[in-house]
């Protein structure tokens, strides 16, 4: 073994070591990796940067960008929630979130597909009145599973991919990993189905400063535009529709007060005041294609400022302009560019059109504004901003138009006309262009740590190859293999990877892995595909931490899940995989 190979083991070594201490996090190991490398020679400075170019970094920042876009329509959000309207009980309800995020998770990156339907989970939790810890782990393991099926569905494929071409000059297709994915994605299913149970079920996510605030009783104005589905309903209809998460607190026809009696047929132009929590009115303005009163002013008026329109929740100060006023009288909008969206009054069942309540110290409101802007404006109304909370209240959506981009990008990599990277960084660009997300939303949703530390370790991992000590490793577990029967070799590889991947991060693994289990098939001269397979199955299978892959860090905070509880689920489905996926390796990829 020569010195360069020997630094580059050790510095991968000691790189694993401080991703299992947790010290640092992931990006900045990654950066101390790299460092390191460059300072004892085995990556040059010609070469230490070219990570950031790699095509994995355009493809992971730019499905981050597409996800949240998808997100943000609430189209998946919405079909969950008919579903849930006739799914009740706790496990059929698990089998209808873990399929749908294993599902999405092969038509986009796996943490997008488990961000994107986390919000479904906790409205199911809540009706159950249960912990959201019942369904979000499960969710992050269909998630990985999931991810196995198509080539976008994790970093992992797409390394390995890479790997192959490299190798053969023929790069994996967008579905060659389905049928080997798809058999391990149903074992896990049903797996799942009955496996929760080994959670405890006392988990439950410490509450945020924006729950801790605990408002509520919101009411906001909108009014039924052409072609929304309200109209021709009974108030009563519309409220048992919505499963009376909203209520109506006041209706107004041409100008004039109606009571919102159950048999009042809803009209096209009819102004509703509705009361509710943020998330509720949200979903049913949005469901409905309700439309808050002065939007249409305020888009002229903003022009083509209106990707950069934001709501921000406020509390009116002692002192404030707004004290004693009213939105209609102050001419908010018209002076001080601004809308009101909504408010909130303890104790008080607001009943008043918004333009007309007169406001009060101690009122939250809700207010629609150019962003860049609301500081400034806040301060000069003299209102303070409430802790930051997740709201939508007042956002658009583009309902189907990010998910015809999605699939668009989808079918042309999938034809094989446009290359993964250009498709997916077209669709980034278009979700932002059609205004599906603003740019700065975007940029909020990409996860610059996971960018960093995969610009980071790619040189890192390839000082294997270019110091021999790949050819090195494989030859030794060639050695180790001899002694093993066809599918064991196969297993040898898919165990490697599953063990080191909880420490290693999944991208990192393969970027390791795939380049010792090609040299290794050669070795025992095999074909690569099998190996190369198993690389990708085991790094994509972290189930026994929270740190190997970014879908179980995700929940750990929301299911108030402590480390050890993934071992508890995932150990038994990690021998799972082991068993099952050895052989459906082998069989739609022969060694011969």
């Amino acid at each position: 073994m020569t010195t360069p190979q020997i630094l580059s083991i050790a510095t991968l070594i000691g790189m694993m070591a401080l991703f299992l201490w947790g010290r640092f996090r992931y990006d900045v190991t990654a950066i101390l990796a790299l460092l390191a490398a460059l300072a004892l020679g085995i990556v040059s400075p010609e070469d230490a940067f070219k990570g950031f170019s790699d095509d994995i970094v355009v493809i992971v920042g730019s499905a981050l960008v597409i996800s949240a876009a998808v997100q943000r329509s609430g189209v998946i959000e919405r079909g969950l929630r008919v579903i849930g309207r006739r799914v009740t009980r706790v496990r059929s309800q698990l089998i209808v979130l873990t399929a749908s995020v294993g599902i999405a998770s092969a038509l986009v990156k796996n943490i997008g597909a488990l961000a994107m339907l986390m919000p479904a989970s906790f409205q199911m939790a809540k009706k159950n009145d249960a912990s959201p810890s019942v369904f979000l782990m499960p969710m992050s393991f269909a998630a990985l599973l999931g991810g196995l099926m198509t080539l976008v569905g994790t970093s992992p494929n797409i390394i390995v991919s890479r790997v192959r071409e490299e190798m053969t000059g023929e790069a994996f297709g967008m579905f060659d990993y389905t049928p080997v994915g798809l058999g391990l994605f149903v074992m896990g299913l049903v797996y799942l189905r009955f496996g929760y149970r080994l959670l405890p079920r006392d988990r439950r996510a410490a509450p945020t400063m924006g729950e801790a605030l605990d408002i509520r009783g919101y009411v906001t104005e909108v009014v039924l535009p052409t072609g929304s589905p309200a109209i021709g309903e009974t108030i009563q209809a519309f409220l048992d529709r919505h499963e009376n998460e909203v209520t109506i607190t006041q209706m107004l026809r041409a100008g004039l007060r109606s009571p919102p009696v159950a048999e009042t047929v809803l009209r096209e132009d009819d102004t509703l005041i509705l009361g509710g929590d943020p998330d509720a009115l949200e979903r049913v303005i949005a469901g409905d294609r309700l439309a808050y009163e002065g939007e249409e002013r305020r888009e002229k008026e903003n022009g083509n400022l209106t990707s950069e329109i934001g709501v921000i929740e406020a509390v009116i100060n002692v002192g404030s302009r707004l004290e004693g006023q009213s939105a209609g009288r102050l001419r908010l909008q018209h002076r001080f560019g601004v809308n009101l969206i909504a408010i909130s009054r303890r104790g008080e069942r607001l009943s008043r059109r918004l333009a007309n309540t007169t406001l009060g110290a101690g009122d939250v409101v809700v207010l629609q504004g150019v962003l860049d802007t609301m500081p400034e404006k806040l301060r000069e109304l003299g209102c303070l901003p409430l802790a930051e909370r997740d709201l939508r209240l007042g956002s658009k959506r583009a309902t189907w138009l990010p998910i015809s981009i999605l699939g668009g990008a989808m079918l042309l990599t999938a034809l094989g006309w446009v290359p993964v990277a250009v498709a997916f960084f077209a669709a980034a660009g278009l979700v932002m262009v059609t205004g599906s997300i603003s740019p700065r939303e975007a940029y909020d949703n990409v996860e610059w740590p996971i960018l960093i530390m995969l610009g980071a370790l790619i040189p890192v991992s390839d000082s294997l190859r270019t110091t021999g000590a790949s050819d090195l490793i494989a030859t030794t577990l060639a050695q180790v293999a001899t002694a093993l029967p066809v599918w064991g070799a196969v297993a040898l590889i898919l165990a490697a990877a599953m063990a080191v991947t909880p420490f290693l991060n999944n991208a990192a693994t393969v970027l390791v892995m795939a380049p010792i289990a090609a040299q290794f098939a050669g070795d025992l001269g095999y074909r690569p595909e099998a190996f190369l397979m198993a690389t990708a199955v085991g790094a994509g299978c972290d189930f026994l931490t929270p740190i190997g892959h970014q879908c179980n860090t995700l929940v750990l905070g929301p299911g108030g899940y402590r480390f050890g509880d993934y071992a508890r689920l995932g150990a038994p489905l990690s021998v799972l995989v082991l068993t099952v996926g050895t052989p459906l390796i082998l069989l739609f990829w022969p060694l011969q």
